[in-house]
């Protein structure tokens, strides 16, 4: 078996560095055609002139034709500033798709076979290391050096695999340009599904799924012979391939709106923009479905079931973002945080963005039905910055390139607005609760070393006292790893839900101890 893991692992290794190599690989040359193929028909032949030093020259590296086209097209741009012709200004980023298409040589003319020696040979890898791993160790009990390893306690691996992801994030978010490359890998892939190229959104979303899948394996492996951990993760496997992958692209083929029907608002925050409700609207049945179905979601559907089961229902269950962290961000989650200033920092910032988020959709709303009167085109400013801040920088970079610094539940936490949505109402009126028995507590920490969501479990567990936290996600993994089951999910009536020992926080907990 070790053998087996070795081998697995060389392929994983193998695969990735490959797939870093076709970054600066294959060669890069734009033609009037090409440039035809990707501009719309105002701004063709503008740039057709504008960009006359770089058509049909040949370059070697996407960063030496991304940094010449840019710049011929800023310099445009610049003059028409200059000269106060704002209308002649392209506004519209033709980069990544000029870039995508100006590709030649090795990558393009091999797109399947590279995708399957580097994405498909990676995943294999990573299954055939993963499937001999917790042999003959009990089920769910984690005690087998995690605190010493340098990848899961922000040692050099963990800090230098953290650094990558960021890294990664900031290229797709605000540099794609440059990541051509391997969005052409997935282009049969893409056209397969949807009939359409394969964007940088397209690849993130079949590598985010493939982790999904490939780390609910290791999941399986670990938790094996506890239904609750099985079902939940066959669940967020599920979720993610059918709802957030496969229909979307689906939709898209059959020329409708791409659309995650398990994705709500406010985490959806583009919801309700003027282009989502138009594209709805005008899709027929099918797109008057996404947008009632979408409405009732967000006034009935979450309120109802986050009554009956707490927000678990969601965020370990069904959200593609917790299926993230429940499975390939599992190996990080005792790195939460579990201080009290920590838990006042993220009642602070999870419903500033909720308050934020629903402020913005407020006035988005009012400025479509006031003919943009309200406040014109700065609702799109107000979107950009959102989507800069919240969408990008904090639900993306930081959401998942610190998994190893800052645990894997860091965007649940501290920035989902839909999580603080849900999180007050299983706060304040849902049957959802984690009971606890305080006289079988041997205080051996499992359960708070655990926790995800940065929650002291056992200090509630050594009182007797029910967890009804807002951020509790109920994973249950605190269930799994106590070892004189102390703890229980359970949704129940809500007359004793809430203990009469109060919540203590600050001088009063700690006049209490003493």
């Amino acid at each position: 078996m070790k053998i087996i893991q070795k081998v697995g692992l060389g392929l994983f290794w193998g695969a990735l560095l490959l797939f870093n190599a076709l970054l600066f690989m294959g060669e890069f040359r734009l033609t009037d055609e090409k440039l035809q193929q990707v501009t719309s028909e105002p701004h063709y032949e503008i740039l057709r002139h504008e960009l006359a030093p770089v058509l049909n020259k040949t370059y070697g590296s996407s960063f030496a034709f991304v940094s010449a086209f840019d710049r011929y097209v800023s310099d445009y741009n610049l003059k028409q500033q200059e000269n106060e012709q704002w209308n002649r200004v392209i506004w519209d980023d033709y980069t990544f798709a000029a870039t995508k298409v100006a590709s030649e040589g090795l990558v393009a003319q091999n797109k399947l076979l590279l995708l399957l020696l580097t994405i498909g040979l990676g995943a294999i890898g990573a299954l055939l290391n993963l499937l001999p791993k917790y042999r003959g160790e009990p089920a769910g009990i984690k005690h087998n050096g995690v605190m010493f390893s340098s990848n899961k306690s922000r040692g050099i691996i963990g800090i230098t695999l953290g650094v990558y992801l960021i890294g990664l994030y900031v290229l797709l978010y605000w540099f794609p340009e440059y990541i051509v490359n391997w969005a052409l890998l997935v282009d049969p892939l893409s056209h397969m599904l949807s009939g359409q190229p394969a964007s940088q959104w397209f690849l993130y979303g079949t590598i985010y799924t493939l982790a999904i899948l490939v780390m609910g394996v290791r999941m399986f492996r670990k938790y094996r012979g506890n239904k609750y951990q099985l079902l939940r993760t066959s669940s967020v496997m599920f979720f993610q391939l059918s709802f957030a992958f496969l229909i979307p692209e689906i939709l898209v083929l059959m020329n409708k709106p791409w659309h995650d029907f398990k994705n709500i608002w406010p985490l959806d925050y583009t919801f309700f923009y003027n282009y989502r409700v138009e594209g709805m609207l005008s899709s027929g049945s099918i797109g008057l479905f996404m947008f009632i179905s979408g409405i009732l979601l967000i006034i009935l559907g979450v309120p109802l079931l986050t009554y009956f089961y707490g927000k678990r229902w969601y965020c370990s269950w069904v959200c593609g973002c917790g299926g993230l962290a429940e499975t390939a961000g599992d190996p990080y989650r005792h790195l939460s945080d579990k201080s009290l200033s920590a838990w006042k920092i993220e009642r602070w910032m999870v419903h500033s963005v909720l308050v934020f988020a629903v402020v913005m959709t407020g006035v988005t709303i009012a400025n479509y039905f006031s003919g943009f009167g309200l406040l014109g085109q700065w609702t799109d400013t107000l979107h950009k910055w959102y989507g800069f801040l919240i969408g990008a920088a904090f639900a993306g970079v930081v959401g998942v390139g610190f998994y190893p610094l800052m645990g894997n539940r860091v965007w649940c936490r501290f920035g989902c607005p839909l999580a603080a949505y849900l999180g007050i109402v299983q706060r304040f009126k849902s049957r959802f609760r984690i009971t606890t028995n305080g006289g079988q507590c041997i205080s051996c920490g499992n359960c708070s070393t655990y926790c995800e969501m940065g929650i002291d479990v056992r200090w509630y567990a050594q009182r007797g006292q029910n967890i009804v936290r807002a951020s509790c996600v109920g994973c249950g993994v605190c269930a799994s790893v106590c070892p004189r089951g102390v703890l229980k999910l359970e949704n129940g009536p809500q007359q004793g839900r809430i203990n009469d020992i109060p919540i203590l926080t600050g001088n009063e907990s700690i006049n209490m101890l003493s």
